[in-house]
């Protein structure tokens, strides 16, 4: 199958994932609100899993593993025992620190907030006991998610996550039914009970246990079956630790940065009781939910496609066949993302009044999203060519230049901290985002050149050009018929209703589509006929 077509298919179940994704963050969002003390608290405990994935082995895994078991498979075994053996090192490491971290749930909660009272923290905690043991979970979905992605069985690591959002959705639905929706915060965070305490956060693991455990059906189909060993001296895991240590290094790094940002941001509920819709954590989230769709199915899945492709040309020692496959991702990548970028932050206002109701709080989050969305390009491009330099087998360099990112991260959210009033902390930690990052790609994009060669001949920045041109003129195009359609004022048809809020989004997004697709046409880019093909070819099959 070709890198399109693949990339499509890993593309659809993203899709899929990421519409249940939205509802879920919908339906969350009538349940427990957004700019409410509960939607932080659980914001936070939710988010925790992640960030000490992150810590542990975030990055290190598809940095690693992949070129690892690529060669690997050359063995007479095909690599079969190499596989084993990795994982059940790493699903024993995993399961003795997220039962370490499960038991330090309370410190945990306490280093990610700032300012909350003991009745919000208590509540916080209480989520966290449920939801930490995600990372366990998480840990496994990746390496088995890493193993058939270096087989090239690339549908079933994106389409997992779909079961993932119908438990969870369904433990959404529940909550509502037997306790009821609080979207305004009226209940008390000392009033949740065991019952939604669990219903809410317990249903959330559950639907990343069955992300996880899900991929063994697709490791059935593949012919490979896990079989734990743990005679780990002496089967090679020596190199994979040390390029993992430099990748983990840069994860490190990027959660200290975190870190710092939330604590940052949780300190805007000091000013809700002058503006009860200021933004904190859980509208950041959000805004970072609305971010990363179109990463998630445009460059996720154009990478992963790729990674493997890269990974085999390395081997092959044909760096001229990386830097084409390189230039090609970016492209792509650089297609959607910026035709993503300027219809969203269009359309930022519907968007916020799809999650919340009060006219202040959708130009709260509303501002968020659109801060956000003017680091997307970078944020991808980063991306992708981090994959380029792991397959390499080059972890030493991201980290260098994410450090340099994290570091003017910090000291800008320390300087946001104690210049900006608490009603824009996070719209202001948005802009610093999108503004470190493209310093980020920059870098990255000029040491990946010093090694491997310049790119002048390959199509990047013309393309990029083009976009940007087409994009800006479906963006301003998009904004006229949404003032056509009553503009962005309390009461307007555009905001008044979650429903038409919804028809404005369709009518505006379409026009902006169908101007940017036809000024492409015209600009005669090649990539909108590549993706087209692809399309086509995933309807046939």
């Amino acid at each position: 199958m070709s890198i399109a077509k693949s990339s499509m298919l890993m593309a659809s179940g993203t899709v899929l994932s990421r519409i249940l994704g939205f509802i879920r963050a919908i339906i969350t969002a009538s349940a427990i609100g957004v700019t409410t003390n509960a939607a932080d608290a659980f914001g936070v405990a939710n988010q925790l899993p992640n960030n000490v994935y992150a810590i542990i082995a975030g990055g290190t895994l598809n940095a690693v593993l992949v070129p690892q078991m690529v060669r690997a498979r050359t063995q007479k075994d095909g690599g079969a025992s190499y596989i084993n053996r990795l994982l059940t090192f790493i699903i024993t490491v995993f399961f003795g620190i997220t039962l370490l971290a499960t038991l330090a749930a309370p410190a945990l909660v306490a280093v990610y907030t700032n300012g909350w009272s003991a009745q919000q923290l208590a509540l916080a905690t209480a989520f966290a006991y449920w939801c930490l043991p995600q990372l366990f979970f998480y840990g496994l979905y990746s390496i088995l998610g890493e193993v058939l992605n270096s087989r090239s069985a690339f549908g079933p690591f994106m389409w997992a996550p779909v079961l993932n959002n119908i438990v969870s959705l369904a433990g959404l639905v529940g909550l509502v039914l037997v306790f009821g929706a609080d979207p305004t915060g009226s209940r008390a965070v000392e009033d949740w009970s065991e019952g939604q305490i669990a219903m809410l956060a317990g249903t959330a693991t559950a639907g990343v246990a069955s992300q996880a455990l899900i991929l063994f059906v697709a490791w059935k189909r593949i012919g490979m079956s896990l079989s734990l060993n743990f005679q780990w001296r002496g089967f090679g895991l020596r190199p994979a630790l040390k390029a993992a240590s430099w990748s983990l290094g840069m994860v490190l790094v990027t959660q200290i940065g975190g870190l710092v940002q939330t604590i940052v941001a949780s300190g805007a509920i000091s000013a809700r009781a002058q503006n009860p819709a200021v933004a904190s954590v859980a509208a950041a989230g959000i805004a970072w939910l609305v971010f990363m769709l179109p990463h998630s199915v445009a460059t996720v899945s154009i990478a992963t496609a790729y990674f493997t492709k890269m990974s085999t040309h390395v081997h092959q020692n044909r760096l001229d066949l990386l830097k084409n496959d390189l230039a090609a991702g970016l492209r792509s990548i650089a297609l959607i993302s910026v035709f993503a970028s300027i219809a969203i932050s269009v359309l930022a206002y519907p968007i916020s009044r799809v999650f919340v109701g009060e006219f202040a709080a959708i130009i709260s989050l509303g501002n968020v999203i659109i801060a956000l969305m003017i680091g997307l390009l970078p944020f991808s491009f980063v991306y992708m060519m981090q994959r380029a330099f792991f397959a390499l087998e080059d972890t030493r360099t991201p980290f260098w230049f994410t450090t340099v990112q994290i570091g003017l991260h910090i000291i800008g959210s320390i300087a946001v901290a104690f210049t900006v009033p608490a009603e824009w902390l996070v719209v202001a930690l948005s802009l610093l985002t999108a503004a470190t990052i493209t310093l980020q790609a920059t870098l990255a994009y000029w040491l990946l050149s010093r090694r491997i060669g310049s790119f002048k001949h390959h199509g990047i920045a013309a393309a990029c050009g083009k976009f940007i041109v087409s994009g800006l003129l479906a963006g301003l195009l998009g904004y006229s018929t949404l003032q056509i359609l009553g503009g962005v004022e309390a009461g307007s048809f555009v905001v008044a209703k979650v429903a038409s809020a919804g028809l404005s989004m369709v009518i505006s997004g379409a026009v902006m589509l169908a101007i940017y697709v036809i000024c492409l046409r015209l600009l005669r880019v090649k990539e909108v006929d590549t993706v087209f093909s692809a399309i086509r070819g995933i309807v046939r099959r």
